[in-house]
């Protein structure tokens, strides 16, 4: 699968009259927007081809649901007074663009070296993440927002899938809600887990849809977590990072796996 071919592609699905296509060659980006507000969303065409070797037509199927909703929400008017159940923490890394399109600000809050705490508004089958223009406009203060936010996220439930593999525990939160990476947010459920614990507590957020927690007992261990850790920032939708991070004393440390097992604090 070629850049091309994949826009090619993307082009015949999404074919819709008042959407154009500017296709980025030296960024291999593809930028779908619609022409009346010039409102869009930029593809990343590498990962999109990364997931498609491994998933074929879902990869293709998943991009082309994600635009048309995404492009759906951003024309319409959304308020977020009255919807307060629907408000919740997202975790983008840093990279992430910390304004829309339209150069507006989008809040946040600071989390790690790695990553921040973005804010949406839940629409059902997609989310929009919170501006500052949307708050200032219907009165909302940042520790508001924060505190609603981060209540939501402690009020999802919790599905978890346990697998030991070379003698360390791992732990794979995946309730496919869109917050999975948001539980990390949840300082009960982390603590839940290093209660029980025996070894070193490792957490990963590789992408938006999976939280890890591992119970590191042997140095294999460190190799493990950062071969799963690779593959599903790679794979992705909206990946967050590749590196992990060290849970001590209710505290994240993101570290380097490096040669020999060891591990290194960013």
């Amino acid at each position: 699968m070629t850049s091309r071919k994949l826009v090619e592609m993307l082009k015949e699905k999404l074919n819709k009259s008042e959407w154009q296509f500017n296709y980025d060659r030296e960024k291999d980006t593809l930028r779908v927007e619609d022409s009346q507000s010039n409102k869009g969303v930029t593809l990343t065409l590498p990962r999109i081809i990364a997931k498609w070797e491994n998933t074929k037509e879902q990869a293709i199927d998943e991009v082309v649901y994600y635009v048309k909703e995404a492009l759906t929400v951003m024309n319409e008017e959304q308020e977020i007074t009255g919807k307060e159940r629907s408000i919740y923490p997202v975790i983008r890394s840093t990279s992430f663009p910390s304004e829309s399109n339209e150069g507006i600000k989008l809040f946040y809050s600071e989390h790690t070296a790695e990553t921040r705490i973005y804010y949406a508004l839940d629409l059902g089958k997609t989310y929009r993440l919170i501006d500052e223009k949307m708050m200032e406009k219907e009165g909302w203060t940042k520790e508001q927002l924060k505190e609603i936010a981060l209540f939501n996220v402690r009020s999802l439930k919790t599905s978890v899938k346990e697998d030991v593999v070379a003698g360390n525990v791992f732990y794979f939160l995946n309730a496919n809600d869109g917050y999975d990476a948001s539980r990390i947010l949840n300082e009960n459920l982390l603590q839940s887990f290093e209660e029980k614990i025996e070894g070193q507590m490792a957490v990963a957020v590789p992408h938006q849809d999976v939280l890890l927690i591992v119970d590191i007992r042997n140095d294999t261990g460190y190799d493990i977590l950062a071969q799963l850790t690779m593959s599903f920032f790679a794979s992705g939708t909206i990946p967050i990072t590749a590196l992990s991070f060290l849970y001590e004393e209710k505290k994240l440390e993101p570290i380097f796996i490096l040669g020999k097992n060891k591990p290194h604090t960013n």
